[in-house]
C-alpha cells in the first residue's frame, strides 16, 4: 500500500514565512552577537584563550547573520 503525502516534495516554498523565519534567527544571532561582544569587554585581560574562542564564536555568528540577510534580501526580490 503507497502512502500518500499532503504536501509534494517539492512543493512551492512559502516565501512569506521563510522571511518570518529568518528575521527571527537573525534577531536571535545579533542578540548572542551583543551579548558576546559586552562578555568580550569584561573578560578583556582576564582570560586570553577564552577571550580568543569568544572573539572567534562572535566572528562566526556576525559571518551567519551576514549570510541570512543576504538570503532574505534575494528572497525578497
Amino acid at each position: 500500500m503507497q502512502q500518500r503525502f499532503s504536501e509534494s516534495p517539492r512543493a512551492p516554498r512559502q516565501p512569506e514565512m521563510d522571511a518570518a523565519l529568518l528575521r527571527d534567527r537573525i534577531a536571535q544571532l545579533q542578540e548572542e552577537h551583543h551579548s558576546l561582544d559586552t562578555l568580550i569587554e569584561k573578560l578583556s585581560g582576564i582570560d586570553d584563550l577564552e577571550l580568543r574562542r569568544l572573539k572567534k564564536r562572535k566572528l562566526k555568528v556576525k559571518d551567519t547573520i551576514l549570510l541570512l540577510q543576504l538570503q532574505l534580501d534575494s528572497d525578497a526580490h
